[in-house]
């Protein structure tokens, strides 16, 4: 990976202009990613892939298209845009297609302060695969488990770097180290799955593979005698582990395409309370080691800290150059591209308000209902916000945990759902999303 990504992107717009488009972007990402899984403490597969992928938006006028190359010879970037701007000669006329104006793009693009690269020599895959078989051993060594589905461990490394004509060009390197353990408690009918990962941009920050394989163990063990609970009425308790895919639900309905097309539940909900008055949802795209931080988006625009929800009122949706434009507003630099497609809007880091309150004591206060520990499936109407998933986890009586749960439906509308949901205090800082558990009360649950 000694090729500039600079001079490259430099080039591909020099073919651009000499083909004729009026304006372009290009992106470049290289890479190196490693994978190790092993099974019965023996390599079961070994995965290792290195390339660079180029992407290339031209504009004629309101009339762009975008192609997409593993093919870096000079003379394959000069036909790559030419068929750029044959296909944009041919593609509808889109009145909010652009780049963005000279005095918007982005002049601080010095990204070490985010700290997303690790400089630490990349691990041997026998380091990878040492890893892996410690995890395993460590979920085998839990009575109970009877097999372990899934253990491995990964890295990668990426260069990314974008330039337009208008003037901007950025990039940055990013390094990923995880470990994965999947464990099965159980024979036959009677088998239970249950799962832990870590993920981190610098090797230091991750977690022990025995505390990961130990974790996914305990978790599968205690899934043991699931059933389902009676049908009713009753607060459920989202864990951790995925109370974020909740406020997920909001971020997804706030989408500036979403709003531009009419076609979300929130479209009313601008200036209006969304989530209790005492919480506040911050979009913070400059914390260090987190993998959504950014200094600037895919249109070149600089990222800044915003509070998306401010004392429980949504004060904006989530923007790119295009869908503000149709909405006639300002862009929130949310764009994020591939090499194939143009920016869309999508959000970054992510933190609700913690509450004053722990885990367990949610859980005693909930009383008699359900603690939700992984989803499976998804119902969720855009229009109207109604809520139905299947979910697994835990039946509570007296605030206490009483028996695993599995096979229950839980269903309600999301705009009453998140007014009153109570957060715990237990959030995983270093996540791009932090969103601890959250008690929302008076769902339906669809069990026996």
């Amino acid at each position: 990976m000694t090729q500039s990504l600079a001079d490259l992107t430099a080039q591909i717009l020099d073919a651009a202009r000499k083909a004729g488009a009026q304006s372009a972007d290009a992106i470049a990402v290289d890479g190196t990613s490693v994978n190790i899984e092993v099974r019965g403490g023996k390599l079961e597969n070994a995965e290792r892939s290195e390339g660079i992928e180029i992407g290339l938006r031209v504009l004629l006028g309101q009339q762009q298209a975008c192609v997409s190359s593993s093919d870096t010879r000079p003379e394959a970037l000069v036909l790559m845009a030419e068929r750029a701007v044959a296909m944009a000669k041919e593609a509808p006329i889109d009145r909010f297609a652009g780049l963005a104006e000279p005095s918007q793009i982005a002049t601080d693009t010095d990204c070490a302060r985010l700290e997303l690269f690790d400089a630490s020599e990349e691990p041997d895959p026998a380091a990878l695969q040492l890893d892996s078989i410690r995890a395993e051993a460590a979920a085998m060594e839990v009575q109970g488990i009877s097999q372990v589905q899934t253990a491995s461990a990964a890295y990668s490394r990426r260069r990314i770097h974008l330039a337009a004509t208008n003037g901007f060009a950025g990039g940055y390197e990013r390094t990923d180290r995880s470990i994965v353990c999947t464990a099965i408690s159980g024979t036959g009918a009677a088998m239970e799955r249950d799962y832990d990962y870590d993920a981190r941009i610098f090797q230091a920050d991750l977690k022990s593979a025995e505390l990961i394989g130990r974790t996914a163990a305990e978790r599968a063990v205690a899934r043991q005698g699931a059933r389902r609970p009676k049908t009713g009425t009753y607060p459920v308790l989202f864990d951790e582990k995925i109370s974020s895919s909740l406020i997920g639900h909001l971020i997804a309905a706030i989408n500036g395409s979403m709003i531009a097309r009419g076609s979300s539940w929130a479209r009313d909900l601008l200036g209006k309370q969304v989530l209790p008055t005492e919480l506040s949802l911050i979009e913070d795209p400059h914390r260090p080691r987190t993998s959504g931080s950014r200094l600037f988006d895919s249109e070149g625009l600089p990222t800044s800290r915003r509070a998306i929800v401010d004392k429980g009122i949504l004060t904006g949706w989530t923007l790119d150059l295009s869908t503000a434009r149709q909405l006639g507003l300002e862009s929130t630099a949310n764009a994020s591209r591939g090499t194939s497609a143009p920016p869309s809007p999508s959000a970054g880091n992510l933190e609700l308000t913690f509450g004053d309150k722990t885990h367990t004591d949610l859980l005693r206060d909930m009383g008699t209902g359900l603690l939700v520990t992984s989803m499976i499936g998804s119902t969720i109407n855009p229009n109207t916000g109604d809520y139905s998933r299947g979910a697994t986890g835990f039946w509570v009586e007296n605030g206490e945990i009483a028996y695993p749960v599995n096979e229950v439906t839980i269903a309600s509308n999301l705009k009453d759902m998140l007014r009153r949901i109570v957060p715990a205090n237990d959030g995983e800082r270093h996540l791009s999303r932090v969103v601890p558990s959250l008690l929302v009360d008076g769902m339906t649950l669809a069990g026996d």
